[in-house]
């Protein structure tokens, strides 16, 4: 059975999307809340895992939890990862169940093995006091979540139109620098968990790199753009994804330089103000949303190059 050629699947189709949207949205909460929890440095507010304050009790493991600020943003992150961890476990069973593509149906294995393992990073970085993990655990929060984006991808109208685009060749240089901008979004990402979890300040170091890094992945994504649009313009999906990735790189660029000035008009406070620790949030949210279109485009990209015939000679 072909891809969508099954009125069944068509509707599943419908219904899967909206369902791993859901999944998706609530990922982004959940990564904004992780971001909340790292900002107020209240990682080890509840210091023990799987229990919270040795309660198995999820919804009262201490009396008026949710009046205590640092509690309630760690134990609040952890009930909503279960909540999305359990919405991967509906999503898996139901892309092995519905889905003929036997890679889609593993991709929903792994989605749900990499929610699990992000949450025993979680855990263990409680138990085991470890900043190196809280960095780990960063990390792979990204992986997860770009997955996710893609499996809306998958089940979406604009992956079926990729077959038709045949009439013309996609550039492997299209593919290659859409790949590379992907990377290099991630390797921002990466130093910017360096730089939010030492526990002891910002290092200047780690700074002047992420700084230095961040030249060069919005230079990556914007030559992405401009490649597709010089190179394959009539891939609309194409080009409105790189033109998305473009568009959140900007609003990143923008929080960026405000949470670093608000950083250095606060240097020396005891605790950060709102207002730094909103900034911090949504730069780490909006960072994940520009990763997410990066895969996405890259994903796209070699989907077209799939079903793309070469150009004459």
């Amino acid at each position: 059975m072909s891809e969508l050629s099954s009125p069944i699947l068509r509707t599943g189709w419908t219904a899967r999307r909206r369902f791993t949207a859901v999944t998706f949205v609530l990922s982004v909460l959940l990564l904004g809340w992780g971001a909340f929890v790292t900002s107020i440095d209240a990682g080890l507010a509840v210091p023990d895992w799987p229990t919270s304050f040795n309660s198995f009790d999820p919804f009262n493991p201490w009396p008026a939890w949710w009046t205590v600020t640092p509690i309630l943003a760690e134990h609040g992150h952890r009930l909503l990862g279960a909540l999305v961890g359990m919405l991967t476990a509906v999503l898996a069973v139901w892309t092995w169940k519905l889905d003929d593509r036997g890679w889609m149906r593993r991709l929903g294995w792994m989605a749900l093995m990499l929610v699990i393992f992000q949450g025993v990073l979680g855990g263990l970085r409680v138990v085991w006091v470890s900043l190196s993990l809280a960095i780990v655990h960063a990390s792979v929060a990204q992986l997860f979540f770009a997955t996710l984006a893609a499996m809306i991808l998958f089940v979406s109208p604009a992956w079926d139109r990729a077959r038709s685009r045949s009439s013309t060749h996609l550039p492997i240089s299209v593919r290659k620098v859409t790949l590379r901008a992907s990377a290099a979004v991630y390797i921002q990402i990466i130093l910017g968990a360096l730089l939010r979890h030492p526990g002891s300040g910002i290092d200047p170091v780690l700074a002047g790199i992420h700084f230095g890094w961040a030249f060069l992945a919005s230079a990556a994504v914007f030559y992405a753009w401009i490649t597709i649009r010089l190179s394959y313009p009539e891939a609309r999906d194409l080009v409105r994804l790189s033109s998305w990735s473009l568009g959140i790189l900007a609003v990143q660029v923008t929080l960026g330089l405000f949470a670093y000035f608000v950083l250095l008009n606060e240097r020396g406070l005891v605790q950060p103000s709102n207002v730094q620790v909103v900034a911090n949030t949504a730069h780490m949210v909006v960072g994940a949303l520009l990763f997410a279109a990066t895969v996405t485009t890259v994903v796209l990209s070699y989907r077209l190059s799939a079903f793309s015939k070469p150009t004459p000679s």
